[in-house]
């Protein structure tokens, strides 16, 4: 195993955030080989000691965790708040140890299907623009809105200067109060819907992402989290090129059952 940064380490460990790792190491509670680390110091598990508040640390768990979770409303897509205003993040809503990367953010307001990981790589893949991976998206706007207005949101709008790119949008239902849309895109500036519907005077009332590339949130109540299954990790591989030759370990230990779907709702 390669050196990594402390902070990244004693995450992996379950140890604590990577801000509050790196105030532990500030403190001087972290050494490595009897030396006190400073911040940037980097270690490899397997060749140095480590130590947190005198105890040896762990070696990071190297099994692959994939999680789909579907995140509320009100919760951040981030692991943390970086305001420490005590809000209430995805990670809180998974109770595993070790560091675990979000992939395909939402905003606070926004609900529906996250992927969570910890596997880094896969996790780049799947949210760099250049992989382009479809995303769907069940939006309530305000009001009843213009066939021209959805023809134009459909081949591009101007935001920051740039034009988006064409997406897929089907009417699911419309009133005279509120209209109901599938919306399919590859793109995903942030807070893109919102700014696009507010722009035509339709701001969103409810929006939701049911999928991402080939996993689909399905059935999954708010706020519950699940493993992913071997063949849908394989199609997240391959939806990214990476050929899938292992199956992947969806559990902590191998004494450990996959759980049913939980978390706080």
């Amino acid at each position: 195993m390669a050196e990594e940064r402390l902070q990244k380490l004693m995450g992996q460990a379950g140890i604590a955030s990577r801000r509050e790792s790196e105030k532990m190491i500030r403190d001087g509670r972290v050494k490595i080989n009897g030396r006190i680390a400073q911040i940037g110091d980097k270690a490899d598990p397997n060749k140095d000691r480590i130590e947190v508040d005198g105890r040896k640390l762990a070696r990071p768990n190297t099994q692959t965790i994939y999680i789909a979770l579907n995140k509320p409303k009100g919760v951040l897509s981030s692991t943390e708040d970086e305001m420490e205003a005590g809000r209430q993040t995805v990670r809180d809503l998974i109770d595993l140890p070790g560091h675990l990367y979000p992939v395909g953010r939402l905003d606070k307001q926004s609900e529906g299907l996250m992927l969570m990981t910890n596997d880094g790589q896969l996790a780049h893949q799947l949210t760099h623009p250049r992989y382009g991976h479809e995303k769907t998206y069940r939006v309530e706007i305000e009001g009843d809105i213009h066939p021209a207005q959805l023809d134009q949101w459909r081949q591009g709008v101007m935001l920051d200067g740039r034009l988006t790119a064409p997406v897929r949008i089907t009417i699911i239902d419309q009133f005279p109060d509120l209209t109901r849309l599938e919306i399919i895109m590859r793109e995903g500036r942030k807070r893109q819907i919102r700014r696009i519907a507010a722009e035509f005077g339709h701001p969103v009332l409810k929006l939701k992402r049911l999928r991402i590339g080939p996993l689909q949130l399905g059935n999954l109540a708010s706020g519950k989290w699940r493993y992913l299954k071997p063949d849908e990790v394989a199609a997240l591989r391959q939806a990214v090129g990476k050929p899938s030759t292992n199956k992947p370990t969806n559990k902590p230990s191998k004494k450990t059952t996959p759980p049913k779907p939980r978390g706080k709702s």
